[in-house]
């Protein structure tokens, strides 16, 4: 392998839905991104994900997961599994929610991620969604 290629990893956290899962994911991508030498993307992975795990913990009853990998193209993707199979609701313009306590989150992963999107997924027999985005490690 040439050695500018990055490498590629991946790792799955299964987080129960409780509202403390949020933090327990955004420390543990902290983590990750540090040791494989992506600080630079830290503080927006983290954005990112605390705004994902949050609408799967807060908007589904059932277990849910972070998802971390890098591909050898030197893309981040993060995604959130829960259980709700719909689609999430489509984000809105962050200049008409900046006063609003809630409903930002798919505005900000929009504004700040490099692709985002979903996909309906099962996991260990689970009905379910996967919502990701990505970041194009520098």
């Amino acid at each position: 392998m040439p050695e500018n290629t990055p490498e590629a990893w991946e790792y799955c956290l299964s987080i129960p839905n409780d509202p403390r899962a949020v933090t327990i994911s955004r420390r543990t991508l902290r983590l990750i991104l540090t040791a494989h030498g992506l600080i630079g993307l830290v503080d927006v992975a983290e954005l990112l994900a605390t705004e994902l795990i949050t609408n799967a913990v807060r908007h589904t009853k059932g277990p849910a997961a972070l998802r971390v990998r890098r591909t050898v193209q030197g893309v981040v993707w993060i995604g959130a599994w829960d259980t709700d199979p719909g689609p999430p609701p489509a984000p809105r313009p962050l200049g008409q929610v900046v006063e609003s306590e809630d409903g930002r989150g798919l505005g900000l992963v929009r504004a700040c991620a490099d692709h985002w999107g979903w996909q309906p997924s099962a996991r260990f027999g689970d009905r379910g969604k996967y919502v990701w985005c990505e970041l194009v490690a520098a």
